[in-house]
């Protein structure tokens, strides 16, 4: 089903998922439930690279975090990698 005229701007902060059936409210915190991802092979957006940078500051390690990919345009890959991300 959709409403005609509404668009839903997303980017690649915003993680996607199905809804058939449910009783769903838009919005939320973290990256979860959604497993389209499996919330652990990227970090989307740049709030959560910077959250996961300094989660990582604890480790005497040499670590990288992915960002998200899947955006239609360059500021926003650009903004990902300028917060942070390896790629």
């Amino acid at each position: 089903d959709i409403q005609p005229g509404v668009d839903i701007v997303i980017g690649p902060g915003t993680e996607i998922i199905a809804g058939e059936g449910l009783i769903v409210t838009a919005g939320g915190v973290g990256t979860g439930p959604a497993t389209g991802t499996f919330a652990t092979t990227c970090t989307p957006g740049p709030w959560h690279i910077h959250r996961m940078l300094e989660a990582a500051e604890a480790f005497p390690m040499n670590l990288g975090f992915l960002g998200k990919g899947n955006a239609s345009l360059t500021p926003a890959l650009t903004e990902q990698v300028q917060a942070g991300a390896i790629g």
